[in-house]
């Protein structure tokens, strides 16, 4: 999901680079002989600036420094053919020129070094993407699976929405999606706490209330080690969906602790997944009934072979257009005629974007889920 951004000097390695490089280079000679044959009174030479100036477009301070001095040279060959550089009109000429070509190859410097520090912060960003947010498989037990994530902060490409899928210790796999109060790289270590104990608990709790119980009190117990309170002094919470899909039984379980409620694709139906038993979000760490697994109850649903489960981020469904609309997912994803999980979220990508207008302004995460037949699978698979 990085992007890799080659240096701007090695443009120069490509041959359109070096075709680029001729057109500064003509443009020299080109001022310089009008300027020569024009008369006394006509100076052509200020215009020689324009070469550096194109040339910090496609090129690095080194290249751009040197198409400086070249102009330079050639506005003193044009002072010497014109009366010498005694003149104060060909002096002024020259030293403005010379300062105007520093300040370009300065500039083309300082946006240099600021793409290097960008490319740097997008590598580091994409490296604590993948240690944070493991891609998930494709195909996990009896399960197709796709996901989307686009970040506010195109930057750091990583924010403070989060999801997981992980194998239980029966035969099924569960699945956790969420979205920490706050975003960008502030909000990293509170996903990274609830992650941890998502991906430790999978394998350890029999239940789902019992998983989220143990979420709850992991996020409540190691949230003031990782949360900014001093940028942020407010609460600290996470939104939360817990999902536990068995392999061999059409029936699902899910809690949901304060989070928007999945969409379930039956037949070209969407049906949105209003629990029963809402819970509060992870971390209202002062209920005083936040804690016991009583407090999260599961809520059944109908998850049957071919039936693509989507789960999201409020950041889907908070996108507003330029008229201020909400962007309409459920009736969005009613009219999409996609076969497959990755069909699915390309053409809400596609469609999210377009209702947008640009990059969302808030982090925003999607999952597509596909049960298909349980008997094409022997035992645990993972791709």
């Amino acid at each position: 999901m990085g992007v890799r951004r080659a240096s701007v000097d090695r443009i120069l390695e490509q041959p359109s680079g070096r075709g680029l490089v001729a057109i500064p280079l003509a443009l020299i000679m080109v001022i310089t002989v009008v300027d020569i044959h024009s008369p006394a009174d006509v100076h052509l030479g200020p215009l020689l600036v324009i070469a550096p100036a194109l040339t910090a477009s496609f090129a690095g301070p080194w290249l751009t420094a040197a198409i400086g001095v070249l102009a330079v040279a050639a506005q003193v060959f044009i002072a010497v053919l014109h009366g010498g550089m005694a003149t104060t009109n060909h002096i002024s000429q020259t030293a403005a020129l010379a300062m105007l070509s520093a300040l370009v190859a300065f500039i083309c410097y300082v946006r240099e070094r600021r793409g290097r520090q960008l490319s740097r912060a997008r590598s580091v960003a994409e490296t604590a993407q993948r240690v944070l947010l493991r891609p998930p498989p494709r195909r996990i037990g009896p399960l197709r699976v796709a996901w989307l994530y686009l970040a506010a902060e195109d930057e750091t490409q990583i924010g403070g929405d989060l999801f997981a899928i992980a194998r239980a210790a029966r035969p099924g796999t569960r699945v956790i999606i969420g979205d920490v109060r706050g975003k960008g790289m502030a909000a990293i270590g509170e996903a990274s706490v609830l992650l941890g104990a998502f991906r430790e608990g999978v394998h350890r709790y029999a239940t789902l209330p019992e998983l989220t119980a143990a979420l709850e009190e992991s996020f409540c117990l190691n949230v003031e080690d990782v949360a900014d309170t001093k940028h942020d002094p407010g609460e600290h919470f996470v939104t939360a969906l817990v999902l536990d899909i068995p392999d061999h039984d059409s029936q699902a379980q899910m809690v949901n602790c304060g989070h928007p409620p999945p969409l379930l694709v039956h037949d070209h139906q969407v049906t949105a997944l209003h629990s029963r038993r809402s819970a509060p979000p992870l971390g209202m760490c002062a209920l005083p009934a936040a804690l016991p697994a009583s407090s999260h109850r599961a809520d059944p649903f109908p998850f049957e072979t071919g039936d693509v489960l989507l789960l999201y981020t409020d950041g889907v469904i908070e996108a507003r257009s330029p008229t201020g609309a909400f962007y309409p997912l459920a009736e969005r994803v009613a009219s999409f005629s996609a076969t497959s999980p990755d069909a699915l979220l390309r053409h809400i990508h596609d469609d999210l974007l377009a209702h947008v207008g640009e990059v969302p302004t808030d982090d925003a995460a999607l999952l597509a889920i596909e049960r298909t037949a349980s008997h094409q699978l022997h035992g645990p698979h993972l791709e």
